[in-house]
């Protein structure tokens, strides 16, 4: 009795084409130029390849023959999940995602370790040009990205990058705005939590020598933003108390409450540089059975719906269509070789979380 039949060998484009009697060309153009055929054709071309096998054009061979990826990279200094973890860096990628759905593009993620030098991954990337969320200005990964001879948008930082496309908001200016509320509803004695202002591990108190320092453009202008505000109101912010954390996340932003708190019992408002940071310090606050805003005024800064359904005040941006703005400057960049720049509108939305400071009557009876 003989063996089992030889398996099949899987179709090629020639044998596809001389099984349905055409050029290997037409074959190429059903899958690559599907306008250059005709309907009734393609489909034909399409239904052999699946009854026979073919697989369709080797990616790897199209791209070395194009010189084209057909994707863009978003490079993320952060663990994959962020992606899909901070409201606002989901807004961001919803955004970008719609960019290349539109230009027929797709999105490869290139996650790396803030922590980490090792810039492999950005150098093995097989991509048309690079999309840089939101990074530190020495930050090593960047670097690489600008070695590669492709186009690069910055969304947020770093700024003022020679050659390199940005879009962002002014968050000085917008804080700024903040700071007024704060200082026009009458606190004067304010706290702040902020993001991770330089490299390595760190949370506790940032001086003022950090502060100034500080390697992530972002966070250094909205505090520059509440400085200037704060001043405005005759307040020395070298005695407002910042206190900084390296993880974003709304444990971190309680973490962060209650150590200035416990630092600072007088003070009558957080100004968070975060959303996620004053939902954190919203969740301290009921721990502490601290009525917000009553005994304490609390603010964020991005507009996430999380805050929205808190009723957080705080400063909205449009996240959203910052992903779409990188990805429409990347992908529509054409032959343009001068950079630009958006800046995009931010938005003060004053809700629930803050009003005048507490009463003295209030102070000593329920602090």
């Amino acid at each position: 009795m003989r063996g089992s039949r030889e398996a099949r060998r899987p179709a090629t484009l020639a044998s596809l084409a001389a099984e349905l009697g055409v050029s290997r060309t037409t074959v190429s153009n059903a899958y690559n130029r599907p306008d250059q055929l005709s309907a009734p054709l393609r489909a034909r071309v399409l239904e052999a390849a699946r009854r026979l096998g073919y697989p369709g054009p080797d990616p790897v061979a199209r791209s070395l023959r194009t010189r084209r990826a057909g994707a863009v990279g978003l490079l993320l200094t952060e663990a994959l999940s962020y992606a899909f973890r901070d409201p606002a860096a989901t807004g961001f990628l919803e955004g970008l995602a719609l960019a290349c759905e539109r230009a027929g593009s797709g999105l490869l993620l290139v996650p790396v370790s803030p922590e980490l030098a090792d810039v492999t991954a950005v150098h093995q990337a097989g991509v048309d040009g690079f999309v840089v969320y939101s990074v530190r200005e020495d930050d090593p990964h960047f670097m690489a990205v600008l070695e590669r001879p492709v186009p690069t948008v910055v969304c947020d930082q770093p700024i003022n990058v020679e050659g390199v496309d940005r879009v962002g908001v002014d968050d000085r200016a917008a804080m700024l705005g903040m700071a007024r509320h704060l200082t026009q509803l009458g606190h004067r004695r304010i706290g702040v939590l902020c993001m991770r202002l330089g490299t390595g591990r760190y949370d506790g108190p940032a001086d003022v020598a950090r502060q100034n320092g500080a390697t992530y453009p972002v966070q250094r202008n909205r505090l520059g933003g509440l400085r200037d505000g704060l001043a405005e109101a005759g307040i020395d912010w070298a005695g407002v108390p910042v206190h900084e954390r390296f993880a974003h996340s709304v444990d971190a932003g309680q973490s962060a409450a209650a150590e200035l708190l416990a630092a600072h019992p007088d003070i009558t408002a957080i100004a968070c540089t975060s959303d996620i940071l004053a939902l954190g310090a919203l969740r301290h606050a009921a721990e502490r059975r601290l009525s917000v805003p009553d005994d304490i005024t609390i603010t964020g800064f991005d507009g996430v719906p999380e805050a929205q359904r808190a009723g957080l005040t705080t400063v909205r941006q449009p996240v959203l269509e910052k992903g779409r703005a990188a990805g429409e400057l990347l992908l529509e960049r054409g032959d343009r070789n001068r950079p630009r720049t958006v800046t995009l509108p931010t938005e003060l939305v004053v809700a629930a979380t803050s009003a005048k400071p507490r009463t003295p009557e209030r102070w000593f009876s329920g602090w």
